[in-house]
């Protein structure tokens, strides 16, 4: 007689998938609101809209990754705060629309399932969406074996949020005189990790749990600092003042991402010196050998979020986002300019 081989001996446990849903029951129903409908474990997830709240609602809907930082977490077998990134990488960038999160989706993808592994991620993706306000109304794990190599995995989300369409942030609106406000990373946030990784693994030579100096942390506690979310902060303010665009420093930095915010015939002026540069940036850049240019292209360098407000409401922000636990601090001004926007670096070097 032939031998069976079942599902699990190709390499996918169906009960350690049911083991790890009775295991991030009781973090998804952390984040719930009111608004949310039925629980964990259906084929999709209800949420009912609140119409009462918007006259004119617009959806915004974003979808991210935490990219190769989950290769750092995997490395250092700290898979708690990885899902802090993923939902800050997504909420962060609807929020630059002044949309107010609503609800978060994530994609959880393995080659070999743990279900305590898959739970701590899951625990970071709850953290996360409790800090935004938002739910987490469902999700996916995939075990794929062949795919991803023994500990390994990546991760997905997805974010959908609110605005009315009268308060929409485009840009738009964005005028010379005005003043660019630069809100604080936490540090290398979740961009720029394939150089970082190279940097301090390769050439630097440092070991995962190996204190640095300079940073006061070990290389596991830095790489893996949870990314700012701006959420709760951004929202209040937007209450109070006039912000007339936003820009989340991602992917290309303050380069790529502040002229995505500014009208056609503008730039923007930015002032290295209106912020202290934190460490860790200093020390990859310096041992990269890193062309000024290409320093704040490939990381925030310390600014995680940038927003445009009238030179009358600049303090005003500041003050606010302080009180809010953001550092925050005028960094530059919007002037006119010819052609495409750019970013243009005023101020002494760092």
């Amino acid at each position: 007689m032939k031998k069976t081989c079942t599902y699990k001996d190709a390499g996918v446990d169906i009960d350690e998938g049911e083991r790890l849903v009775s295991l991030i029951k009781p973090a998804v129903r952390t984040t719930n609101r009111k608004e949310v409908l039925g629980g964990i474990g259906g084929f999709a997830g209800f949420f009912r809209f609140p119409v009462r709240k918007y006259r004119d609602p617009v959806l915004v809907a974003g979808t991210d990754g935490a990219g190769t930082k989950v290769k750092v977490a995997a490395m250092a077998g700290k898979l708690d705060t990885i899902g802090i990134d993923l939902v800050a990488m997504c909420v962060n960038d609807i929020l630059v629309h002044g949309a107010e999160p609503l609800f978060f989706l994530d994609y959880y993808a393995t080659g070999r399932l743990s279900a305590e592994a898959g739970a701590q991620v899951v625990s970071g993706v709850a953290e996360g969406c409790r800090q935004a306000g938002c739910a987490l109304l469902g999700g996916e794990t995939a075990e794929m074996p062949s795919v991803y190599a023994k500990g390994e995995f990546d991760l997905a989300g997805f974010a959908v949020g609110a605005v009315e369409r009268r308060a929409m942030i485009t840009g738009k609106d964005v005028r010379p005189g005005d003043i660019l406000v630069g809100l604080a990373s936490s540090g290398l946030h979740s961009n720029g990790y394939s150089l970082a990784r190279k940097v301090v693994f390769d050439i630097l030579g440092k070991r995962m749990h190996q204190r640095v100096p300079e940073w006061g942390a070990t290389a596991a506690e830095e790489l893996l600092r949870p990314t700012r979310i701006y959420v709760r902060p951004v929202l209040s303010l937007l209450r109070k003042v006039s912000v007339r665009g936003m820009a989340h420093i991602t992917g290309g930095g303050i380069t790529g991402n502040v002229p995505r915010s500014i009208p056609r015939g503008m730039k923007a002026c930015v002032d290295r010196s209106a912020w202290e540069t934190p460490p860790v940036f200093r020390t990859l850049c310096e041992a990269a050998r890193l062309p000024e240019e290409e320093r704040y292209r490939t990381f925030n360098m310390g600014i995680g979020m940038v927003l445009m407000l009238r030179p009358g409401d600049a303090d005003r922000a500041v003050a606010h986002l302080r009180r809010s636990g953001v550092p925050a601090a005028p960094i530059g001004e919007v002037r006119k300019g010819r052609g495409e926007p750019f970013v243009e670096y005023a101020g002494g070097k760092r």
